[in-house]
Formats: structure tokens, C-alpha cells, sequence
């Protein structure tokens, strides 16, 4: 197929692959636009839009290209990626990009132990390429079906004492701006946009390629245990210290934590069917956590000193104005980072993950979440539920006005928001 062509067999091999959850994807080119609107939704279902294009590209011209169409045309442009944010970040009226076709490893420096992955590839489909090269991630999230330039845009993270998200894993990137210049960037290369774009809301550009900072490959050692959450508490700073990795889930019909650990370990890969709740594996096999149900969430980035008193405040919530929750709540920890509107800049950091079934009201629910979390300073997941707007969150981040700085250098005609992104910058 060439580049203006767009035979039968490659739409529907476009169709099956990318954007899972929209109805149809279409070629790049002009001239293979749908004759009609094509919705997508994303993963839970709490975002739909309609947009006037849906196009898939497979090279950094093509992204090019359909940047520049999208300019001539006045329109806003956008990517869908895997749709696992919970906000309209993704939604647009005007062009929609998937980014599946830009999909794979670029290269790997074993003696550097750098990784460059093109930005449409899925956190589960690098796992195995750098096991082959001998690297691992140094962290990851709960959940691995994120496109790698999504995952670092929205600050996704894992859990661990000291280790940062997965933007602070990404030493390069290639950035490609609303005037359709190609810029690379790094801390020896366009620092400043760099610093910016690491967490930006895929509001400077459209990101092609993620470099990352990995680490010799690894295994991990997970146990998993209940405990009371008295109990809980009472060994929570000890937990958070003595493990590489430390979460729990706090489950409200029967008033326990479900604690995991995970550790670095020499030991072969095994399920130690004598030992229920232990299994040796590699990193990437460890890291996530299988999700098959759907749900909305609200997360927000605590500093550290309130982590407990909001947990606390929350499980009082749950236990007697809002019964009918029986998901968990999620703590994590996460270290202090210098990305300019990352969650954890400046400061040392609990996540609080709060969340209810997509087929259940969740408003009522969240807004008395999200209304303590706003007492204990807590700053939005960039992916997930919340209602703050560009004045509450300048008075969060001490970056702010920089950020928004080098967004208006890069977008001055604001090509790459959408109303959401108006409404959570402007």
C-alpha cells in the first residue's frame, strides 16, 4: 500500500487493530477519511466523542501530515492511545490519532541501559523485547495496557519508597509540535520542554518516540497477605521500608487490608504452590495486576505526612455515608520528582485510588472523595476523575506558570486542546 492508497484488506486490518474501542479507524491520507462520524469511547465508558476524523499513522510524516491538515481545516488534534484515562483528555470533535501503528522497539543500549520504543506501544508488549536485551523497567503501574507516550503523559505510576513514576524513567523523546517541527528532546536537548513534556496531557504535541532509563533485568518476589486494618496502621511505616515495593488495598465490606510486596529476588520463576499469595517471575510479569472488571476512579497525590489522615477520613466515608461502595481504596507510595506538573513534584507522595463500578453512579460517590482529598492538599491523577479547574490547580503546582509557558510557545493556537484541556489549563 502506498501512501496515498488505502486498499480493502489493510482498512480492515486497520479496523481490527487499532482503537479497540471505537467502531472503525481510517487511513491517514485525506481522501480515506469515513464518509461519516465515527464514535469512540474509552475504556470504562465515561468518555464518548464523535470525531470529524479518525486516523491511524504508521510513520512520524504521516503524523506530520495529519497535523497539518488538521491546521488548514481548524482542527483540534488529539490522541486516543489505549482510552484507560477516565477524563475527556482524549475526546475531540476534530482529528483523533491512534498511535497503535507506531508500535515496537526502535533500539536498546545494553551498555547505557536505554530502551527507545515507538509511542503507540502498549507497557505489555515491552516487557519481553527488553528481557531479550537483558533490561527491565524500573517500575511500573497497576495496570499495563497504557500506550507508553499516554502512560508517561498523564504521570502513571506503580508504588515504592524513593522510585518515581514512569515520566521519571524517560531520559528522550520525540516531540512533534503544532508548527510540524520534530524536536528532540532530553536533558542535553531542549531541557526546558523536556522538563515539560514528560508530563504534559499530550498538550505540547504529539510525542512519537520514549526513550527510558532501564535497569538490569529482574526478577520480583509478590506476597500478598490480609491483615485488620488496625493492624495495618500499627506496621505500615515498617511495610513501606522494608520492601522495594509496598501497596494495599483496603476493602470496606470486610474492613481488612490486602497488602502485597514485591522484592527483587535471584530465585527462578515459580507460583511456590506450597506458600498461597507468593510467586517468583520476571518484573514485567509481576508489576501489573489482571483487571477484567470495569470501574471509574479517582485518584489524587497526597503529601506524604497526610497520607494516613486521609486515608482515615476516607474509610470513615465508606463505613457510614456511602455503604453501597465495596471497592477498595488503593495507597501507594511515590517518590518527589522535578516534572513541572507531575502530581509528586516537589514533594514526597501517597496516592489514594478511590473506585466504583462503570455500570454504578459514581458522582455523589467521588465528589465527597474528591472534597477530602482537596483538604489534605491533594493534587488530581491527570488520568482520572476530578473537578478541578486551571485556577484551583495553579495554586497547586509552583511550576505552573513555567509549564503553560513553554505549552503556549509550542501550541500558541491551542491545536492540541480539547474543551476538557480548555477548562483544566485556561
Amino acid at each position: 500500500m502506498n501512501r496515498r492508497t488505502l486498499s480493502r484488506r489493510a482498512f480492515l486490518a486497520c479496523t481490527a487493530t487499532a482503537l479497540g474501542t471505537s467502531r472503525a479507524v481510517i487511513g491517514w491520507a485525506q481522501e480515506n477519511r469515513a464518509p461519516a462520524p465515527q464514535q469512540w469511547s474509552n475504556w470504562s465508558g465515561s468518555v464518548n466523542c464523535t470525531p470529524r476524523t479518525i486516523a491511524s499513522p504508521t510513520t512520524e510524516e504521516q503524523v506530520v501530515e495529519l497535523v497539518a491538515e488538521a491546521h488548514r481545516a481548524g482542527q483540534a488534534v488529539r490522541v486516543a492511545a489505549s482510552g484507560h484515562s477516565f477524563v475527556p483528555i482524549c475526546a475531540s470533535d476534530g482529528t483523533l490519532l491512534s498511535l497503535d501503528g507506531l508500535n515496537g522497539v526502535v533500539t536498546t543500549d545494553q551498555e547505557k541501559k536505554t530502551a527507545t520504543f515507538l509511542a503507540g506501544t502498549k507497557i505489555y508488549q515491552m516487557g519481553e523485547p527488553l528481557l531479550r536485551a537483558g533490561l527491565a523497567m524500573e517500575n511500573m503501574g497497576d495496570i499495563d495496557r497504557q500506550g507508553i507516550a499516554g502512560a508517561i503523559s498523564t504521570g502513571t505510576h506503580g508504588t515504592g519508597k524513593g522510585i518515581g513514576s514512569i515520566s521519571t524513567q524517560v531520559v528522550g523523546l520525540r516531540l512533534i509540535t503544532a508548527s510540524g517541527e520534530t524536536l528532540e528532546c532530553s536533558a542535553e536537548s531542549q531541557p526546558d520542554v523536556f522538563k515539560a513534556a514528560q508530563v504534559s496531557l499530550g498538550s505540547l504535541g504529539i510525542i512519537t518516540q520514549v526513550t527510558l532509563r532501564c535497569l538490569p533485568a529482574f526478577r520480583l518476589h509478590e506476597k500478598k497477605w490480609d491483615v485488620p486494618f488496625a493492624e495495618c496502621l500499627a506496621n505500615l511505616d515498617d511495610a513501606i521500608a522494608g520492601n522495594r515495593h509496598f501497596e494495599f488495598f483496603w476493602r470496606p465490606r470486610r474492613d481488612v487490608c490486602s497488602m502485597k510486596s514485591l522484592n527483587p529476588t535471584d530465585e527462578a520463576p515459580s507460583d511456590l504452590p506450597d506458600q498461597e499469595g507468593e510467586r517468583i517471575d520476571h518484573s514485567h510479569q509481576i508489576f501489573p495486576s489482571v483487571r477484567n472488571n470495569k470501574f471509574n476512579e479517582i485518584e489524587f497525590a497526597l503529601p506524604e505526612e497526610n497520607g494516613l489522615d486521609c486515608l482515615k477520613e476516607l474509610r470513615e466515608l465508606m463505613l457510614n455515608e456511602h455503604k453501597d461502595v465495596v471497592w477498595p481504596l488503593e495507597y501507594r507510595t511515590l517518590a518527589a520528582d522535578d516534572i513541572l506538573i507531575s502530581p509528586a513534584q516537589g514533594r514526597e507522595t501517597i496516592a489514594i485510588s478511590a473506585h466504583q463500578a462503570n455500570t454504578l453512579p459514581h458522582k455523589p460517590f467521588f465528589a465527597d472523595v474528591e472534597a477530602i482529598f482537596r483538604n489534605h492538599r491533594g493534587r488530581p491523577h491527570w488520568g482520572k476523575m476530578h473537578t478541578h479547574n486551571a485556577d484551583e490547580l495553579k495554586l497547586l503546582y509552583p511550576k505552573w506558570d513555567e509549564f503553560h509557558s513553554i505549552r503556549r510557545r509550542l501550541d500558541p493556537n491551542g491545536r492540541f486542546l480539547n474543551d476538557f484541556l480548555r477548562r483544566t489549563f485556561v
